[in-house]
């Protein structure tokens, strides 16, 4: 009986319901899921650091949607330097004593210090840096400086095999290239006087060959080499010099040879704002007065200017209106070491050693913000470094951690993000590009030696 009486009340309800509509269309309600932020891009920032010069160095692979740490695995002992290669999926350190580790960052989270790769070159090599690059010949190539040989190593990405050493100026200190380049430049300072560059012909898969030294300015320290391959820019500490390679001719730029920075500058690190054709130099000064940041003009001739000028071709462009034309040089911190530009053309960090600008406390380094747009300097966030105030990730929430050293910038969505390490502390501190504050702070359980992201 009970059955029945639900039943009836039931089909009562329905026919009230259809009686009640007529015959007007009722829409149907269906639950719609909410729509999130968009995923964030996957890519990390990979900073390698030192506990002490006797123990393994450490990398610390830190999430760039999250930061936190996914990975902290064991590599060589008393790291000096890092690099990735051009595309942000493998990654190479070296030591002093000539040990050289190879590493993939496409999947940190599996990747176990028995999968690091290790390779060692010629005793008592002293190799300075490490450039990866994959020029013309498509082939991964490893370049190490040698500065006891005056040599390059160049050295197989697919096997960490000593393909050839090829000789070249004495204290070589850099090579300089682009993916897709049909050559590389090394850098050497010589042991007086002007300093040097040999074209390292890489569009044969068989050898490399030196094609030509070209001279350039004093104690050249550092390159770039635009993403086009058509420029190369050699930073001469010593003359307050930018040399300018035309890598299409192979030859120092025939209009815009040599871009003088201003007096006392010491230039001694550049970033490329390629949406900008802008070249950003880093000027170090004199170690007691503040540094300054140099934005230079670099466009070449487009095909919207074929018209206008004749010489405008696609195979090998010349220098644009303003090209080396330098519109702001700003003062920054004093002794700062390297800059980092957002790719988007907005804004460069600086690391500085110490601040210049009395906004911080006396002593203490700091991070710069300069516009590419203005040219001023819009933001100064400070260090501090005392072991008090940097014993855990958020004793000092609001500053940088050390006295910063080396800074990778990258942008991402809502915000970007720049990661900054010390020589003299373990945390890497990241700052948020939207507030231009720092959001955090993670532990790499040694000194910094340097922090670099898979993706600008």
């Amino acid at each position: 009986m009970k059955h029945r009486t639900v039943a009836a009340l039931a089909l009562a309800a329905v026919t009230l319901g259809l009686t009640a509509c007529g015959n007007q269309y009722r829409p149907v309600v269906s639950a719609i899921s909410p729509v999130g932020p968009a995923g964030q891009p996957t890519k990390y920032a990979v900073a390698v650091s030192s506990p002490s010069s006797t123990l393994p160095g450490l990398v610390t692979f830190v999430d760039f949607s999250g930061d936190t740490v996914l990975d902290t695995p064991s590599i060589l002992v008393n790291p000096s330097y890092f690099a990735l290669n051009n595309s942000g999926n493998e990654g190479f350190v070296i030591n002093a004593n000539g040990s050289l580790n190879d590493f993939a960052t496409s999947n940190p989270s599996s990747l176990l210090t028995s999968n690091i790769v290790q390779t060692t070159l010629t005793a008592a090599s002293a190799p300075v840096s490490i450039s990866t690059i994959t020029p013309s010949n498509g082939a991964g190539t490893i370049f190490v400086p040698q500065t006891n040989s005056s040599s390059i190593a160049v050295l197989s990405v697919a096997s960490t095999s000593l393909l050839q050493t090829l000789s070249v100026g004495a204290n070589p200190v850099y090579v300089v290239g682009a993916d897709g380049t049909p050559r590389v430049y090394a850098i050497s300072q010589g042991t007086g006087g002007n300093g040097q560059v040999a074209a390292i012909e890489a569009t044969s898969t068989s050898s490399l060959g030196i094609s030509t030294t070209l001279t350039v300015g004093n104690t050249p320290v550092y390159g770039v080499m635009t993403g086009d391959t058509r420029r190369a820019y050699i930073l001469n500490k010593g003359s307050g010099t930018v040399s300018v390679i035309n890598v299409t001719n192979n030859a120092l730029d025939s209009t815009t040879p040599t871009i003088t920075l201003p007096n006392a500058s010491n230039p001694v690190w550049a970033d490329l704002s390629p949406t900008t054709n802008q070249l950003v130099v880093l000027n170090q000064g004199d170690g007691t007065h503040p540094g300054s940041l140099s934005i230079i003009n670099i466009p070449l001739c487009t095909a919207s200017t074929q018209t206008a000028n004749p010489l405008c071709n696609a195979n090998n462009p010349v220098d644009g209106v303003g090209f080396g034309q330098i519109t702001s040089t700003t003062n920054v911190g004093i002794n700062p070491q390297m800059v980092s530009v957002l790719r988007d053309g907005t804004a460069a960090y600086v690391a500085n050693q110490l601040d210049s600008t009395g906004l911080c406390a006396t002593g203490q380094g700091s991070v710069s913000v300069v516009s590419l747009v203005s040219g001023v300097v819009t933001a100064t966030i400070c260090g501090v470094s005392s072991s008090a105030a940097t014993v855990g990730a958020n004793t000092s929430p609001n500053n940088i951690y050390g006295h910063p050293s080396s800074i990778s910038a990258t942008t991402g969505s809502p915000t970007g993000k720049v990661y900054v390490t010390s020589p003299d502390n373990q945390y890497v501190s990241i700052i948020y590009t939207d507030s231009n504050t720092v959001q955090g702070h993670v532990n790499m359980q040694g000194l910094g030696v340097r922090v670099i992201t898979t993706s600008p």
